[in-house]
């Protein structure tokens, strides 16, 4: 996907997300972030908002390290997120295609990086709003599958994010898209290659790139499960993002 089409993403899950929070109500529990209210999320979501917009105008005082501020007693949060939100959005567009700033997975551009890093911050967390409002969510296959690939060759492609004692196999293989990956998880971490037709795998997950974007984040779905139900347990105990 191109940088155009992660901003416009990162516009429609934005908004998408404000609307369910709303419906939600401040004080509904999340059920896919247990501890946390809708309150919580939105104020956490725009943090990181504001905190990816520094980077993406450059600002001298960006931090990598900020603590991101939580709601305050009686604030309108969703406010303060359609705020962020915009402003993001707007950094993205006014940003030259040869910036320079910090990022913190491999990508074409740091600005590439920034639009489809945000693109799915806000698209995951709508499922945690849409969860507490009731509400089921899909994503286009695209962008579904830029997802997977995000997750897969780039979060758990650092060294010792995610660690099995038994070496295990996941093959991810969508109904509606022809690619396919295999994640080979050991002490040493986790290693993911595209999958061909030779690949045998402990546990095989199928379904639309939607589903299978949804589990791999941890979040309601419904893949098929071939194989070795127990690896599936392994990814949704041990392959968590953290803001630290």
């Amino acid at each position: 996907m191109e940088v155009a089409e992660h901003v416009a993403e990162l516009e429609e899950q934005g908004k998408a997300l404000a609307a369910a929070a709303e419906r939600a109500g401040p004080d509904a529990a999340v059920p896919t972030c247990p501890g946390w209210t809708v309150r919580d999320l939105v104020a956490h979501t725009a943090g990181v908002h504001d905190w990816a917009a520094s980077f993406v105008r450059a600002d001298p005082d960006a931090d990598p390290n900020q603590e991101l501020p939580p709601a305050a007693p009686g604030e309108d949060v969703v406010a303060r997120y359609r705020a962020a939100h915009a402003d993001l959005v707007t950094a993205l567009r006014a940003a030259p295609a040869d910036l320079e700033t910090w990022t913190f997975l491999r990508a074409p551009s740091p600005l590439a990086f920034w639009a489809r890093r945000q693109a799915h911050e806000a698209a995951i967390h709508r499922a945690d709003a849409e969860s507490a409002a009731g509400s089921p969510v899909t994503y286009r296959r695209e962008f579904a599958l830029d997802g997977i690939q995000e997750l897969l060759l780039g979060f758990f492609a650092r060294r010792g994010r995610l660690r099995s004692e038994r070496p295990v196999r996941l093959l991810v293989a969508p109904d509606d898209a022809e690619e396919s990956w295999q994640s080979s998880i050991g002490p040493d971490g986790c290693r993911t290659e595209p999958a061909d037709g030779a690949v045998t795998a402990d546990c095989t997950l199928r379904g639309p790139a939607s589903e299978l974007y949804l589990a791999l984040w941890n979040r309601p779905s419904s893949p098929r499960i071939d194989g070795d139900a127990r690896v599936l347990e392994l990814w949704r105990e041990r392959a968590h993002v953290k803001w630290s």
